[in-house]
């Protein structure tokens, strides 16, 4: 809400975030291409992106699973659960599938109570509903120690707040007044400042970021696990936060542009991911052939079996490792440690 207060506080744009832009909407052009040219491959990247967002938001929280149930609870008839971080992490996995339907419900207050009442639907949670007593953002340190963040908005006007945000972003986003990937920035860092609910806030945001970001026209987070970039540079993502938020509650005088920078950051990884993954993907040859083009041409210079594995679905494991085992004797990369664990590096 109140980053839509101030003109100031959109404008003017920092140059290198309007390069990050530009870089971004060149490779939302690419992606529509691939659309209808590659829709097998496009399947199996959505199909290991919703697994992997499901994963990692929830870990984000705290919310973590075996991971030998993770096949189970990803799938809509997942049964029985032996716990409450089981029936969390099902109820983001809802919540998701629910936004990645053909036709999703505009943005509006009832769309982000649904999210969250989807979220909690297998716990004794209160979902769907607001926060009813006043809440803090509490950092837990290395020593044990807690301090608070910040105070966000009070119980009492946070469905004021929400629906000024709902109604500023739908109009700003209507009146073409900013780029809109500044207004998604916008709407995500208001929303975790307002943090309208007892839990789940920055779940329901992250999911907010995906669907506002398919919205508009900028659909590389179903290929690709934006929170999972997210999780992987968490320290980043709160630091971005922290920077952002002071001065929110003055009055709006915050600056936008060390969040917008981590966030645009991310979505620019994700599009640089799934160009890799897509190159990947169509290379002609054998398995083996793939995975060796991947690592020697589209790989990050340090990746894991994870990263293959991801850009390669239907690859086995043990096809990566021998490919990796004769890299390795052909002096083109190193690794460090071993097992899951291990990272390579090309030399």
């Amino acid at each position: 809400m109140r980053s839509f207060q101030r003109p100031t506080t959109l404008n003017p744009v920092p140059g290198a975030i309007v390069t990050t832009l530009r870089r971004i909407d060149q490779a939302a052009g690419a992606e529509a291409q691939y659309v209808d040219q590659l829709p097998q491959l496009l399947d199996a990247l959505r199909a290991q992106a919703r697994i992997e967002s499901i994963t990692a938001s929830s870990a984000i929280e705290g919310v973590v699973v075996e991971e030998a149930r993770v096949p189970r609870l990803v799938s809509p008839d997942a049964g029985r659960f032996r716990n409450r971080s089981e029936a969390e992490f099902a109820g983001y996995r809802a919540a998701l599938d629910y936004l990645h339907q053909e036709d999703p419900r505009p943005l509006n207050v009832g769309l982000l109570l649904h999210l969250h009442r989807l979220l909690f639907s297998f716990t004794d949670g209160h979902g769907g509903s607001f926060k009813t007593d006043n809440n803090l953002v509490v950092d837990h340190n290395p020593d044990g120690t807690t301090s608070v963040r910040f105070e966000p908005v009070n119980a009492q006007e946070t469905p004021f707040f929400i629906e000024e945000l709902v109604a500023r972003t739908n109009d700003t986003l209507d009146h073409a007044e900013h780029h809109p990937l500044l207004i998604v920035v916008a709407f995500v860092l208001d929303f975790l400042c307002i943090h309208p609910f007892d839990d789940g806030n920055g779940r329901i945001a992250r999911l907010a970021t995906t669907y506002l970001l398919h919205r508009t026209g900028y659909g590389v987070g179903r290929y690709v696990s934006l929170e999972q970039l997210i999780y992987d540079t968490k320290d980043d993502y709160y630091a971005a936060l922290a920077a952002s938020t002071h001065g929110w509650f003055d009055d709006g005088q915050h600056d936008l542009w060390p969040w917008a920078e981590y966030l645009l950051q991310r979505i620019d990884d994700a599009y640089e991911r799934f160009s890799a993954r897509v190159a990947a993907g169509t290379t002609r040859g054998t398995k083996q052939d793939r995975v060796r083009d991947f690592v020697l041409l589209h790989a990050p210079p340090t990746f894991t079996i994870a990263d293959i594995r991801r850009a390669l679905p239907g690859v086995s494991d043990n096809t990566i490792r021998l490919v990796l085992t004769a890299l390795k004797n052909a002096g083109l990369i190193t690794n460090d440690g071993t097992g899951r664990g291990a990272t390579w590096h090309r030399t």
